[in-house]
């Protein structure tokens, strides 16, 4: 009789074993990328106040995170059908993908977490800019200024003074006092030219927007990339574990007849 090289129940973890784990880690795996996508997206489309970002490191965090959980569910399908098949090219080709994800994901980590120190410097320099230069000269701006001021009950930059330098309020100062004068997003009670007014009991005078965003916001969404960018990454180590001692056990796997 022929002699008999290797067994698929030898060693700590036997084929079957393997194929059973990757199978279940690539199910968690394919959530993770649903995830990891649903951030990114909900980063864009929901958040228009990156308009008021100087930079694209954000945008290019998002956007980075969309596309490794797009890669990210396609791969862990290849992952399935590789270790239900017992290919040994398709788990090469899963190995490599996995270790290509891991680096998109740990860079739009930790870039979120360096970006978050940055962040407040740059809107300090040039929220201010934004806000006096850009207001109802860019519908896109405009927008995200009016959004942030609603949602964290601020006006201007530092404070309501800031819109006195615009060149929104320029332009209408022969309808009405400069100083009298700021987008009805900055209203308390939300009323027909609010923001056309003597006194500023009506507005949120003194919130400044800076702190408001950065603090209460930015800070917090760029924590939430960091820590699913990272997460996802510890979670790939242990694929990429899998997936190369199934690849080994795969090609010790012989019997002589």
């Amino acid at each position: 009789m022929a002699p008999y090289k290797k067994s698929r129940e030898d060693g700590c973890c036997s084929v079957n074993f393997l194929k059973y784990v990757l199978f279940i880690f690539n199910f968690i795996f394919f959530l993770a990328g649903c995830a990891v996508f649903g951030v990114g997206l909900w980063s864009v489309l929901e958040k228009r106040y990156i308009e008021l970002l100087t930079n694209d490191t954000y945008a290019v965090i998002a956007y980075l995170l969309i596309a490794a959980g797009v890669i990210t569910i396609l791969v862990s399908i290849i992952g399935c059908f590789g270790a239900v098949r017992e290919n040994r090219c398709i788990l090469l080709l899963y190995t490599f993908l996995l270790l290509l994800i891991f680096l998109m994901e740990a860079v739009a980590g930790i870039m979120a977490y360096v970006y978050e120190d940055q962040a407040w410097h740059e809107l300090e320099t040039n929220m201010n800019k934004t806000l006096t230069e850009n207001y109802m000269f860019d519908i896109a701006k405009t927008d995200a200024i009016d959004d942030m001021q609603r949602q964290y009950k601020c006006c201007g930059a530092f404070s309501h003074e800031d819109w006195q330098y615009s060149k929104w309020q320029k332009s209408l100062s022969d309808q009405v006092e400069p100083h009298n004068l700021v987008p009805e997003s900055c209203c308390i009670s939300k009323r027909h030219n609010c923001g056309s007014i003597v006194h500023p009991s009506n507005i949120y005078a003194y919130n400044g927007c800076i702190d408001s965003f950065v603090q209460t916001n930015l800070q917090k969404h760029l924590i939430i990339l960091g820590a699913v960018g990272l997460g996802v990454c510890i979670i790939q180590i242990f694929g990429m574990i899998f997936s190369c001692c199934l690849y080994v056990k795969l090609k010790d796997f012989e019997y002589d007849y």
